[in-house]
């Protein structure tokens, strides 16, 4: 009886083993591959070219019919968009190292890693570079991958970000203790966005300004263009709109992400809370207070006295909370919050009162009427993409995600149509 326990004993451990060895993973990764260029290869890669599709889209920006994607780090796309349901690709700038992008009059302003770059765009198929304020710029984030620039060497030292995806032989205790995932680096949401004034948000911009969405990094007012980096706000000079000149840079602590205009303030979001600044002046904004949250991503717009914060749990934004905050900014020193939503994974927002529309990230988009703070209810929550952020124009909604662009008309909130997709030549990893 004794031999036969120990036999079987061991026709189980081998069975075990068996089993280990058998195990199979598949892991969907960033890979970081790193790279140098010179200053001199950066300034004269740009140039307008032909169309080209769509692989990793960044942010959207729109005026006057006329819609911008950035294509990360490569360029942007210029798109005739004045019939929603059939968008024309018409030309592609290529412009190495863009992640942003603002438009005042008929003058765009990009960054082109260090630099920022002033383009001449009246003819969308013959873009002109008019100037550019060089060096501004010292280091900065896409898809998780860093850059820097060595000005003494005139360098810039960078990460090419690709994902990768393969199926390999694994521990099978181990996948499970860790996930189902061993040495993996998710993909995650670093791209920063524009968010400027527009009429669906009551704000009191010129009508020669662009509108952009929440993941704003870059953003217009009066007569200055307002950047942030993870740690500083740069001013720029615009009273001549073709010749920007480097203002007033303030230091904001570590971890800003977004920037949102709205009247004669500017809310920033940041890993750790959302800032308010005072922007009567607009050469100096000053900081009035700050609401305080987990420590995760947080893009936000406003309405009235009312601002909109999604938090959202990922590898660079790190915690653990997903979730809508309602937010009372009647007493700009004071904000409290009123309540918040659960949500799945929220990326970025945009509210064109009382129609608030949110990204779910890999779990599509969400419409909600925001009439009551305390009682937000969900109209409508398409799935089967992913997506990134929006922007509503009254009538009709432009969203972008890893997998295309996407054009709904939202006249019924309750049930969105869609009039108009442009896909990418690839799908990417949801965040």
């Amino acid at each position: 009886m004794r031999r036969t326990l120990y036999f079987l004993l061991g026709v189980l451990l081998v069975g075990l083993n068996g089993c280990t060895d058998k195990c199979k993973e598949t892991r969907t990764f960033r890979q970081f591959t790193p790279r140098t260029f010179t200053v001199a290869q950066i300034r004269q890669g740009v140039q307008t070219e032909q169309p080209r599709t769509l692989v990793n889209p960044g942010k959207i920006y729109t005026k006057d019919g006329f819609l911008l994607i950035n294509e990360i780090k490569e360029g942007i796309h210029v798109i005739d968009n004045r019939n929603p349901s059939a968008p024309k690709t018409v030309a592609f700038l290529r412009i190495p190292g863009n992640g942003d992008m603002a438009i005042r009059n008929n003058i765009l302003y990009a960054d082109s890693f260090m630099d920022l770059v002033a383009f001449d765009i009246r003819d969308p198929q013959n873009i002109r570079e008019l100037n550019r304020v060089t060096d501004v710029f010292q280091n900065g984030q896409f898809d998780g991958g860093y850059w820097s620039l060595n000005a003494q060497q005139e360098i810039i030292n960078d990460q090419k970000v690709e994902y990768v995806t393969q199926t390999v032989n694994t521990d099978c205790e181990s996948s499970v203790n860790n996930g189902g995932c061993t040495n993996c680096f998710w993909a995650t949401d670093m791209r920063g966005g524009i968010q400027n004034f527009n009429s669906a948000t009551g704000s009191p911009a010129p009508s020669t300004n662009g509108t952009g969405g929440s993941m704003a990094r870059f953003t217009l007012y009066d007569n200055y263009l307002y950047t942030v980096s993870q740690s500083e706000m740069q001013l720029f000079d615009i009273k001549t709109p073709s010749d920007p000149k480097k203002g007033n840079k303030i230091n904001m602590g570590w971890g800003i992400e977004t920037i949102f205009p709205y009247k004669d303030k500017l809310f920033i979001g940041a890993q750790s809370g959302m800032h308010i600044y005072d922007n009567s002046n607009p050469e100096k904004p000053v900081r009035m207070s700050t609401f305080e949250h987990a420590r995760v991503c947080d893009p936000v717009v406003v309405h009235e006295d009312k601002a909109y914060v999604t938090l959202r749990s990922g590898s660079t934004c790190q915690g653990f909370t997903n979730q809508l905050d309602v937010v009372d900014v009647s007493n700009l020193y004071s904000p409290r919050l009123l309540k918040s939503y659960a949500m799945k994974n929220p990326h970025g927002l945009g509210i064109d009162f009382p129609n608030l529309f949110i990204c779910e990230g890999a779990y599509g988009l969400k419409t909600f009427n925001a009439s009551d703070a305390m009682k937000i209810d969900q109209l409508e929550h398409l799935e089967g993409f992913q997506a990134y952020d929006v922007i509503p124009l009254g009538k009709s909604l432009l969203l972008i995600g890893r997998d295309g662009f996407y054009q709904y008309d939202y006249s019924n909130p309750r049930k969105l149509k869609l009039l108009s997709k442009i896909p990418v030549q690839r799908p990417y990893p949801a965040s």
